[in-house]
């Protein structure tokens, strides 16, 4: 019993360390999506590239700059959590 108990918490915990990382990458494209869009319904432009393009160009800027934040999120996940219990810890 005390064995799903512990699984299930980091499940939830991973879960969770997933949303926080994953959140300013899909913020930016939601938001970069709706400007784009807005600009495309004012212009009646209808480029697919102009689409795509400002959205990637968005999304590699904000996952430069927010890497070094993941990658402490998901090294102090694995060191704090999941490292112990592989350990027996």
């Amino acid at each position: 019993m005390m064995d799903e108990i512990i699984f299930y918490d980091t499940l939830r915990a991973g879960l969770w360390i997933a949303v926080m990382i994953s959140l300013p990458i899909l913020t930016v494209a939601l938001l970069s999506g709706l400007i784009v869009g807005l600009f495309q319904a004012l212009t009646s432009i209808q480029e697919m590239t102009l689409t795509f393009v400002p959205k990637l160009i968005a999304i590699l800027v904000v996952f430069w700059a927010s890497m070094g934040f993941m990658t402490e999120t998901l090294v102090g996940f694995f060191q704090l959590r999941v490292i112990p219990l592989i350990a027996g810890g």
